[in-house]
């Protein structure tokens, strides 16, 4: 597929062997456990591999990986979204997951993979099983972020 996909609303495009893309019409807020407001941006990048260092966000470290992180998922969990409008919240845990408290469309760069959630865990270390969401890997590889 030559053009991404386009969602109305909050999205979270998944980049073959790359970040996630959150965009919102409105804002993309990336805020810490107190609410303390990290960024505050239409869009930007936020690192999914694990070794960014710049955590939360993709520094580009990936593209010295040698694995590829698939863009491709499964979701059992998709929802009917509560609306499309309103902010992108996104909270990181520290040493854990991304966690997303709006409505948002998931998707991959070609496509072939889309959810819809209103919440959500997305992984940051880059060892889920279940990428892009959070499988609790990050407790056993020893993630700090």
């Amino acid at each position: 597929m030559s053009e991404k996909p386009s969602y109305p609303g909050n999205t979270i495009m998944v980049r073959p062997n790359g970040p996630l893309i959150c965009s919102s019409e409105k804002n993309v807020i990336v805020q810490d456990t107190d609410d303390n407001v990290i960024a505050k941006e239409k869009e930007l990048a936020l690192c999914r591999c694990g070794h960014s260092n710049n955590k939360p966000f993709c520094d580009g470290s990936h593209k010295q990986l040698a694995t590829d992180t698939e863009q491709e998922f499964n979701d059992e969990r998709t929802e009917a979204l509560n609306s499309h409008a309103g902010e992108l919240i996104i909270t990181v845990k520290p040493n854990a997951m991304l966690l997303i408290k709006s409505p948002v469309t998931i998707f991959s760069r070609s496509g072939l993979s889309v959810t819809t959630r209103n919440k959500a865990a997305l992984c940051r270390c880059g060892e889920s099983d279940n990428k892009p969401f959070c499988d609790r890997s990050h407790s056993q590889c020893g993630f700090k972020g």
